[in-house]
């Protein structure tokens, strides 16, 4: 019994003994991982931030190199930052309007008609008037306004806003005739678009599709207030700009116009615009309608023509005229931003 008793106590003992070690090893390895976990961890995460940090850097300096090179090669097509291009611009405006670079003034006028540019030179008795190989030209110093008569088309728009980039014009207004799409308009009515869509060929090769063709806001401003000083109503929204003629009796196209929602049709605007704006040039366009298509017997004809032109033109031109040199006189800036 004595003998039994001495063993238990001993299993006991060691039993103790083992406890204690095992409670002691198991502190010991609980306490030293965790001063070195919080060590490493802490030197392995700074490293690992500086290393993130740097490979930033270098992706973000390689990404603003090729937006750079982007940049670059964007103005390099545009002849404000391409001075052999801005060279050959220089000739060709000179050679297709028969003006001189000199001659031509800071507020200019875009028209179709060559009846526009008779009327001006009529109310401007100082006019410096010539033709070129492809454009008529005239210019008065008194008013500080020259008038071009560029053709038909949103190619020819599109080339005589490049070019006249090269004048650095303080602003450009479109004069040009529009055939009505919404039931209010008839024809003499003026318009003033905010927006045209780019429905012809050319603007694309400028910008890409989805960015909108715009006015410059100023230019447009200084419009309407001529027109509100004359008492004269107008319109203001989106216009349809497009190089496809006959529309008129394509009943799918007329469908579309009237799902659009536009208040008249053309063929420059949009290009103008673009251009214009790719080649920093500030410009506006006052519409004036001359057929209402969609009605009957409202397609134009030369009969019509002749109608529009003795009735509506010359206070077209006259209301352009004074525009342009309110702006030349009141001497403000028309861009506030440049890009």
């Amino acid at each position: 019994m004595e003998y039994k008793g001495w063993i238990m106590a001993k299993k006991k003992a060691t039993t103790a003994t083992t406890k204690a070690t095992k409670t002691a090893v198991a502190k010991k390895t609980k306490t030293t991982p965790k001063k070195i976990s919080k060590s490493v961890t802490a030197k392995t995460l700074k490293k690992s931030i500086e290393k993130n940090l740097s490979e930033v850097k270098k992706a973000t300096k390689k990404q603003a190199s090729a937006l750079d090179e982007k940049r670059a090669q964007l103005r390099a097509r545009r002849i404000h930052w391409n001075d052999e291009k801005k060279k050959i611009a220089i000739d060709m405006l000179e050679r297709y309007t028969g003006h001189r670079i000199e001659d031509f003034q800071q507020q200019i006028i875009l028209t179709n008609f060559h009846y526009y540019v008779e009327r001006f030179n009529s109310l401007l008795d100082d006019n410096i008037y010539t033709q070129g190989s492809a454009f008529k030209a005239s210019s008065s110093k008194k008013a500080r306004v020259t008038i071009i008569e560029f053709g038909v088309g949103a190619a020819m728009a599109a080339l005589i806003g490049e070019l006249i980039s090269v004048v650095q014009p303080k602003a450009v207004l479109f004069l040009g005739l529009a055939g009505a799409v919404h039931d209010s308009l008839k024809v003499g009515d003026f318009v003033l678009p905010i927006a045209s869509i780019r429905a012809e060929g050319v603007s694309s090769h400028f910008l890409p599709t989805q960015v909108p063709a715009l006015p410059t806001f100023k230019v447009q401003k200084f419009v309407s207030q001529i027109l509100v000083e004359h008492e004269m109503d107008y319109r203001t929204g989106t216009i349809h700009s497009t190089d496809y003629r006959f529309w008129e009796f394509d009943d799918d196209f007329k469908t579309k116009l009237i799902e659009e929602r536009v208040l008249a049709v053309e063929m420059e605007t949009a290009a103008l615009f673009t251009a214009c704006f790719v080649s920093k040039v500030n410009i506006g366009a006052l519409l004036l309608i001359s057929d209402c298509p969609l009605k009957k017997g409202g397609i134009k004809t030369k009969k019509s023509a002749k109608s529009v032109f003795r009735k509506y033109t010359d206070l077209h031109i006259e209301l352009g005229i004074e525009a342009m040199a309110d702006i030349a006189d009141r001497g403000e800036n028309i861009r506030h931003y440049h890009w």
